[in-house]
């Protein structure tokens, strides 16, 4: 562009004070002279400033002490790790990391915008991989060209951080016009142009040099001469080099720029050499640091020891001295021995300081209350909104899924999806705002504090509750503690230097060598007071030090112990309940960005509901086929076979496309309830209502015809079972003839079971599915088939041994203790409806849930041998309970170690029977707790009694 269309108006004259790349640099407006009164201000209060305590506000400004010139200038913070922070000089654009202590608050007249601003050349990018030779080589070209010089700057436009855009001009010159060389800036300037800007240097202000990890080693050299140098060197080296320039005019454009091409790649190999160098030394300096602190360690832990031994020595001199003061008060001293004693008190003094540890018990819980009470994480302030938007949200769920109709479902849908949208928004605030709170960090700086607490206060008994100022009380206490120990020390410093002085007369005067106009009177003047001070300062200092706390103060430091204990938990506490908000809202973030499109259908379902209806038909057809085969006058073997196995393998692929049905029913219910609750209204031939009332076990695709199932007539009594394969297990189809009303009893009592089954799923017996046949009036439930498993059918044939009871047994009670923890009452507990598996393993089977339990307990087969299961109560008419259970669980117990058992189960005559039979004494124990109906177990206590304890053992 053409300087000479730029209205003069309209450009800005500024100085360079640092530059970040090859087209970003900061500057100074040359108008504004407020820069030195600045910097005078800041010398002025910077020093006696306070230093920043707790965290610091990104909007607010502080003062802070460059590390290279140890000066103070503007900063603000932009990020902060513990006591590090990463600062950004305002007035001048470059960055630093430093301490706590070189941190410090400013007053209101300093809170003002910085002076430096951010600008970059106009329609120019940068490459945005830093570690390239170009972008070193660019940004080193543009730092030797304008850094420290004048520009003019012609403003363009604003990008959103604040970066101003603009064309730029030294002297004549358009900068962005000298580019050349495949793309890299040239290592020269015209002669003249450039210099006549960079010339005058009077009225810039101080530049800074740049922090050393920002640029190559050989840049860092050439800017701190410059920073350095006053300004009449600079003029005048200005003009040799005028001249170096005039001469090399005659040289050859092309071969400048490949030699900067090469000295560039030169200086960048060289520099990464550097840099490695650097790294090296620091790994051994964080090497050094690790063995430094390991000792530290050692030195502390023998400190610790010294102080004990500090202790029991003060202790000695502690009598001594009472003893000394008693013999001073019966018989006085003469003064040569009031000044061996002196000498004796000053060095003990001198020990016990030198002895006494530099961190107490006291002191470390001081830090710790620091810790505590400075470095706090609050809840965030997006929570609260967080859980209006929650509970917003909540609401149009539960609004969704009272609705019955598709006209009010698609207004709810809208509304719930508005308070969606809020709600991620929320989500996205919150989860924000976590993101920059250091909550692991801090997790673990309260674990280490509260260890070491706990381990510094072992003897100290926590209590729940602490007076609300116990940390203002202790603190006050122990800084009030501090000052009398440095009043008292300096009160024994004055009185031993005047006795000093006094001493240092006495020597002049009795110097025969030398003349002195000291007299009798001036060395003999107050000596009684110096000796009397002096002993009283000492005695003071020693009994200070000596001092031990008194109940008050030992309730004091107990309190402030126990605050701190309360803090840190209560503290942990909402930081693990943050990070755990944080997680469900970053997977609840996660799930709802599936459905941002549309929200989840059932076509899947239905797809799958086809091919089931497809694969059916096929089945039947395929059966008729057999069925006619076998029944022609001439059976055609091969046929029938081949189309067996046909059928078999229709059969499973059925199987296989009914177990995707029953993948899809949980998907869909799962949908309902993280959100979509309108799922059953919108899909009502899915029935997912109907699913999830059976809790999962209703399987509508399932039917009879389906199975190739055989009779099991051995067991079967009132109600058929049969036998068949499903999905490679065996498995057992108990048949129950059904209404239409029983049939919805049956469906809740089979769905009650089955939630208090996957309660506890290894101790009693799993429904795997139900289903109504289509063609017959029969309800079929699908159990595991445990083939001679149950414990009639192997005692009859191999009968338990007594540490085989106790184990199966023992699972017999866990399950039943579940059932009964989910108000069931099995009521049909009987030898043929317990197995054992593996002969280890003891699970109850389930019951008939057409019944009800009083038709379930009148049953004949509740009979173990001769022994009746039917408990005592039940037969006067009381309704089962778990208590008849654990009765019957008794019953089989006995059957079990003696099958033969003919006696009676009164209560006035077990114990004589019982006494016979020469049980086990915590069996006998066992069975007289669980037959005797009016102190009966339950479930829960039959599992702690020493019988089935000595199990585990």
């Amino acid at each position: 562009m053409d300087q000479s269309v730029i209205q003069p108006e309209k450009m800005e004259l500024v100085v360079v004070t640092h530059v970040v790349d090859a087209i970003t640099f900061w500057a100074q407006n040359v108008t504004e002279k407020i820069n030195e009164k600045i910097n005078v201000m800041l010398t002025e209060k910077c020093p006696g400033a306070p230093i920043l305590m707790g965290r610091p506000s990104s909007h607010k400004v502080y003062g802070a002490r460059y590390s290279e010139d140890k000066c103070w200038y503007r900063c603000t913070v932009q990020q902060q790790s513990e006591d590090k922070f990463y600062i950004l000089y305002i007035d001048y654009g470059n960055t630093e990391i430093v301490s706590r202590s070189d941190l410090v608050e400013l007053p209101e007249e300093l809170q003002t915008t910085g002076l430096a601003k951010k600008y970059k050349f106009w329609r120019f990018h940068v490459s945005s991989e830093q570690d390239s030779p170009l972008f070193s080589q660019g940004k080193s070209f543009l730092h030797n060209m304008i850094h420290g010089k004048k520009l003019r700057v012609h403003k363009k436009s604003v990008c959103f951080d604040g970066t101003i855009l603009v064309e730029a001009f030294q002297g004549n010159l358009d900068i962005v016009n000298l580019q050349e060389c495949t793309g890299l800036w040239p290592s020269r300037n015209a002669p003249g142009e450039l210099d006549t800007l960079g010339s005058s240097l009077g009225c810039m202000p101080k530049l800074r040099p740049i922090f050393s990890d920002q640029k190559p080693q050989i840049i860092k050299e050439q800017k701190t001469s410059v920073a350095v140098q006053p300004v009449e060197k600079l003029n005048a080296g200005q003009e040799p080099l005028a001249e170096i320039q005039s001469s090399k005019t005659d040289v050859n454009g092309q071969q400048l720029c490949s030699q900067d091409i090469e000295q560039a790649q030169n200086e960048t190999e060289s520099e990464l050499q550097r840099m490695r160098e650097v790294i090296n030394d620091k790994d051994l300096e964080i090497k050094k640091l690790k063995e430094e602190g390991s000792a530290i360690q050692q030195h502390a832990s023998l400190l610790g020891q010294q102080l004990e031994e500090a202790k029991l020595e003060l202790q000695i001199l502690k009598e001594s001295y009472e003893k000394t003061k008693e013999t001073e008060h019966n018989h006085p001293t003469t003064f040569a021995n009031r000044i061996s004693q002196l000498a004796r008190k000053v060095d003990s003094l001198r020990k016990l300081r030198e002895s006494s540890p530099c961190s107490t018990d006291e002191d470390h819980l001081l830090e710790s209350i620091t810790i505590i009470m400075n470095y706090r994480i609050s809840m965030p302030l997006s929570s609260e909104r967080l859980d209006l938007a929650w509970k917003a949200y909540d609401q149009t769920l539960e609004n969704l899924r009272g609705c019955q109709t598709m006209a009010e479902v698609e207004s709810l849908v809208n509304i719930r999806n508005e308070a969606r949208g809020a709600l991620l928004t929320a989500v996205d605030d919150f989860l924000q705002e976590v993101d920059k709170l250091p909550i692991n960090e801090r997790l673990d700086r309260l674990k280490k504090v509260a260890s070491s607490l706990t381990a510094m206060f072992s003897s100290v008994m926590l209590v729940e509750q602490t007076e609300e100022r116990s940390f203002e009380k202790f603190c006050e206490w122990k800084e009030h503690k501090q000052k009398k120990i440095k009043n008292v020390r300096k009160a024994t410093d004055e009185a031993l230097l005047a006795l000093s002085s006094w001493a240092t007369r006495l020597s002049k005067f009795s110097c025969l060598m030398e003349k002195t106009s000291l007299t009798e009177e001036d060395v003999a003047e107050g000596v009684d007071e110096i000796l009397m001070n002096a002993d009283k300062a000492l005695c003071e200092e020693l009994s200070t030090e000596s001092s031990e706390q008194d109940d008050q103060e030992r309730e004091m430091v107990c309190n402030a112990f126990n605050k701190a204990i309360q803090s840190i938990q209560r503290e942990q506490s909402m930081l693990k309940a943050i990070r755990q908000k944080y997680e469900f809202n970053t997977q609840f973030k996660q799930e709802i960005q599936q459905w941002q499109i549309g929200p989840p259908k059932a076509d899947e379902l239905f797809a799958v509901k086809k091919r089931i209806r497809s694969l059916r038909s096929q089945l039947r057809w395929k059966l008729v086929e057999v069925s006619c085969l076998e029944e022609a006058e001439e059976l055609d073997l091969p046929e029938i076979l081949k189309k067996k196995e046909e059928i078999a393998e229709t059969r499973n692929a059925l199987f296989q496309e009914i177990s995707h049905e029953k993948k899809q029913y949980i998907i869909l219910c799962d949908l309902m309830k993280r959100g979509f609750p309108e799922l059953p209204v919108i899909y009502p031939d899915a029935d997912i209502n109907g699913y999830m009332s059976s809790a999962g076990l209703l399987m509508k695709s399932l039917d009879r015809d389906m199975f190739d199932a055989d009779p099991m007539r051995e067991l079967s009594g009132r109600r058929p079972l049969l036998s068949t394969d499903f999905q490679g297990q065996k498995i057992v189809l108990k048949c129950y003839a059904v209404d239409e009303e029983s049939e919805a009893k049956m469906l809740e009592q089979a769905a009650h079971y089955h939630r208090a089954q996957q309660q506890n799923p290894t101790t009693t017996v799993p429904l795997l599915a139900l289903f109504c046949g289509k063609s017959d009036p029969l309800a079929y439930v699908m159990v595991p088939h445990y083939s001679n498993g149950s414990l009639r059918a192997i005692q009859k044939s191999s009968p338990l041994s007594s540490s085989e009871v106790r184990k199966v047994m023992k699972g017999v009670a866990s399950g039943l203790q579940g059932l009964h923890a989910a108000s069931l009452t099995h009521a049909s507990l009987h030898p043929n409806n317990v197995f054992a598996i593996g002969r280890e393993k003891g699970i109850v089977g389930d019951y008939d849930f057409t019944k009800t339990p009083e038709q379930r307990v009148s049953d004949s087969g509740m009979m173990a041998g001769s022994i009746s299961l039917v408990a005592p109560e039940l037969k006067q008419g009381q309704p089962p309970s778990p208590a008849s259970d654990m009765y019957a669980f008794g019953g089989i117990l006995l059957w079990l170690h003696v099958p033969d058992f003919s006696g009676t189960l009164e209560s006035e005559r077990q114990n004589v029977e019982f006494c016979g039979l020469g049980l086990d004494a915590t069996l006998h124990k066992l069975l007289s707790k669980l037959l005797i109906s009016s102190t009966r177990l339950s479930a829960s206590e039959a599992l702690k009694e020493d019988y089935f304890i000595s199990v585990d053992v």
